[in-house]
């Protein structure tokens, strides 16, 4: 019976707080793999007009991640296409493996405000729903049955690193060496 983590976010861009994140929980909790998935259009961020493409949003975690063991890039959200719930995708992933267990991990910040997800009691159905601390949002927990896995409280986000793209920062050490190189291959950030 698979044990899989299912970790969903934009990644704009991905850094290390979420592969530390990743890795983390896949020890604690002895999970098969963590899968990385990226947003496809995120209903939370549609108002945020600088969106990256979902498809260089994928490149970048599917660099930030090779040579990670356990921790693997999910396409899922982008090749259903259209706007990205985590219910449906929770109900895509149970459909392919009805046996198998699944962990939703989320980050403090997002459990806080689970109740505002669609269909989030679904979602709890679904999944174990995982919950990791994060700098500026320590404690807060969902309105759902829950876990705490204990990880490093790296003060970090995808929108300060584009803060800091912007504003002409180095990158280098905040976001990993591969997805930093596509990121200037493609001109993104800055």
């Amino acid at each position: 019976m698979s044990r899989i983590g299912i970790f969903g976010g934009t990644f704009d861009p991905v850094h290390v707080g979420h592969l530390a994140a990743a890795v983390w929980v896949r020890d604690a909790l002895e999970l098969d793999r963590v899968e990385l998935v990226v947003a496809n259009e995120p209903w939370q961020k549609l108002d945020r007009p600088q969106l990256s493409p979902a498809q260089d949003r994928l490149a970048m975690v599917e660099a930030a991640v090779d040579g990670i063991d356990g921790v693997v890039a999910s396409s899922a959200e982008v090749d259903r296409g259209g706007l990205t719930y985590t219910v449906d995708t929770l109900e895509s992933y149970r459909a392919g493996d009805s046996d198998g267990s699944l962990f939703l991990i989320l980050g403090s910040d997002a459990a806080g405000g689970l109740d505002t997800w669609h269909r989030y009691e679904e979602v709890a159905e679904l999944a174990e729903v995982v919950v990791v601390d994060r700098p500026g949002a320590v404690g807060q927990r969902p309105p759902v049955a829950h876990r705490v896995v204990d990880c490093p409280l790296l003060d970090l986000s995808s929108t300060q690193v584009r803060e800091w793209a912007d504003a002409g920062r180095p990158l280098d050490g905040l976001v990993p060496a591969a997805a930093l190189a596509y990121c200037r291959q493609k001109g993104l950030y800055g």
